[in-house]
């Protein structure tokens, strides 16, 4: 006698049903799983660094979000070049980003992987993810790549827009 897997309309809607289920649930799994965590640490006082962090989130990171009255410490810490300080410090990846470094050049360097520290957007260019000025043009800025002796130019940015 000959037993075929689904020989029933029931069984092959039940099959169906579960093989989707296990689709969705993989695909949540991988989404969460593509992007690292992203731990923040930023002064309380500041109201750009929230509008930073709602920008990484929407991107898809995971944030975890720490408060510092006094962030040079950290900073010094993670080799971040006085010159490019900023108003937040963000580790993901095994990298530092330094202020308001936009999430498509974050995802880039962590699919890239440079021999660097991490990116840095020195001061808070209007404009930058975090810094939107309604009714103010927003200004070009450059992501710095860093490391331990020496900076370049990672990226160019007018807002949130690769230049």
């Amino acid at each position: 006698m000959r037993t075929e897997p689904f020989s029933t309309r029931r069984a092959l809607m039940i099959g169906a049903a579960q093989a989707t289920v296990a689709l969705m649930v993989s695909r949540h799994a991988f989404a969460t799983e593509t992007l690292p965590r992203m731990i923040v640490t930023r002064d309380p006082n500041c109201g750009c660094c929230g509008g930073w962090v709602t920008h990484v989130k929407a991107a898809g990171f995971p944030v975890e979000v720490n408060e510092a009255a006094d962030l040079a410490p950290l900073k010094a810490k993670l080799g971040v070049p006085d010159a490019l300080f900023a108003c937040h410090t963000a580790e993901v990846g095994g990298y530092v980003v330094e202020g308001h470094v936009p999430a498509d050049a974050i995802k880039r360097l962590l699919v890239e992987r440079p021999q660097a520290k991490g990116l840095a957007v020195a001061g808070m260019p209007v404009g930058s993810p975090g810094m939107e000025v309604p009714g103010t043009p927003p200004e070009t800025y450059e992501v710095m790549l860093f490391g331990q002796a020496d900076q370049h130019v990672f990226a160019r940015y007018r807002g949130s827009e690769q230049n």
